[in-house]
């Protein structure tokens, strides 16, 4: 099976399914001298295992991370830095009664087709799991990006038809505060309260529901990114879309940006500091990219997530012998994956600022 390496000169490798012995990732390419703060990558992972709240998954994983190679006295070596979390509860039972029948938008059938074989126990490798080791990987690229003061920020900014009003602050530190404060990770209290009464209603009538996560990343140096086919906006994009459940990318003004005139979109470059080569802008309908490259402002996006497919109650669908049957779910799933969700979209963001800024040295060293 292909796909499972992600990046160019910082680059990851994962490996694990949801309900084998473990899952694990290793990043080749890591800079060496980069410090490693092991409770801090638990903390990022703690963001994202189930069994937090009420409105996710009951599922018991510790997700705790063991550093295999690549590290000696706290600091990366520069050699490949492998890294492996134990799968501590699985429920394979919770599968059988699907084991010859295709869940509805899930990956069964067309697993099926491609490869002739599927691991119907969570999914195998097209379970969300697998995304802790995304996870642990960009742990560490946060680690390497702080040394240029580069932070990324992201949060639930809507559920359903639920939306929260734009961002209260730009202060990283206070935001995350404020996200951290509820179980469903949004930035603005009053809104967090309605969507997480929402969610758990979705969750009581057997359903699941989708939602978008916003996002920005401040301090990223003017210049990251090609002109054509690697754009940084491109490989934003391809990491949020291989995501599970992710549906939908924008960046800047986004979709919004196709209903208004040139006049009103274009960012009017100004001068505060009266230096040439750290130009701003009055808005930011560029997202902080254009023309495939970062221009210094912070860059915003925003990632749309379909409903979870795995709903307790009945569904017609298929069976491997082609003939009609009804399923129902079974096991722990989540309502609406969103809350789970913010770290791995800040992760890949991570992977992405940090390949494309390791590019930018080899270029500058020739």
């Amino acid at each position: 099976m292909a796909g499972n390496s992600f990046g160019d000169v910082f680059r990851i490798t994962t490996f694990g399914e949801s309900h084998g012995k473990a899952i694990g990732v290793i990043i080749d390419g890591c800079p060496p001298n980069i410090a490693v703060d092991e409770s801090f990558i638990q903390s990022e992972l703690d963001k994202r295992r189930p069994g937090q709240s009420k409105i996710t998954t009951q599922r018991k994983e510790s997700d705790t991370a063991s550093i295999l190679s690549g590290v000696f006295e706290g600091k990366t070596t520069g050699t490949p830095l492998a890294m492996l979390i134990p799968n501590e509860d699985q429920r394979s039972k919770d599968y059988t009664h699907i084991k010859d029948k295709y869940r509805p938008s899930h990956a069964d059938y067309t697993y099926q087709m491609k490869y002739g074989i599927r691991d119907y126990r969570g999914g195998g490798r097209s379970s969300a799991r697998e995304t802790a080791a995304r996870v642990a990987a960009g742990a560490v690229a946060k680690s390497f990006l702080a040394q240029y003061g580069i932070r990324i920020f992201a949060h639930v900014s809507g559920v359903g038809k639920i939306e929260a009003p734009n961002l209260p602050s730009h202060d990283i530190d206070e935001l995350v505060q404020m996200r951290e404060s509820n179980i469903v990770r949004c930035a603005d209290p009053a809104t967090a309260n309605e969507m997480v009464s929402f969610i758990d209603s979705i969750r009581k009538a057997g359903d699941t529901v989708g939602g978008r996560i916003s996002a920005i990343i401040q301090h990223v140096p003017v210049g990251l990114g090609e002109p054509v086919f690697d754009k940084l906006h491109a490989d934003l994009a391809k990491a949020m879309m291989g995501i599970n459940a992710v549906h939908g990318f924008e960046y800047g003004s986004g979709f919004a940006g196709s209903e208004m005139r040139g006049s009103e979109h274009n960012d009017i470059f100004v001068n505060p500091d009266r230096d040439a080569a750290k130009l701003k802008t009055l808005t930011n309908f560029s997202g902080g990219i254009q023309g495939g490259i970062s221009n210094g402002m912070e860059i915003a996006f925003r990632v749309a997530f379909k409903p979870v497919a795995t709903l307790m109650r009945a569904q017609q669908t298929i069976n491997e012998s082609g003939e009609e049957t009804e399923i129902t779910g079974k096991g722990r799933h989540d309502p609406c994956v969103v809350p789970r969700a913010v770290i791995i979209v800040e992760a890949m963001a991570a992977l992405v600022i940090t390949d494309h800024l390791l590019k930018n040295q080899i270029y500058a060293t020739k």
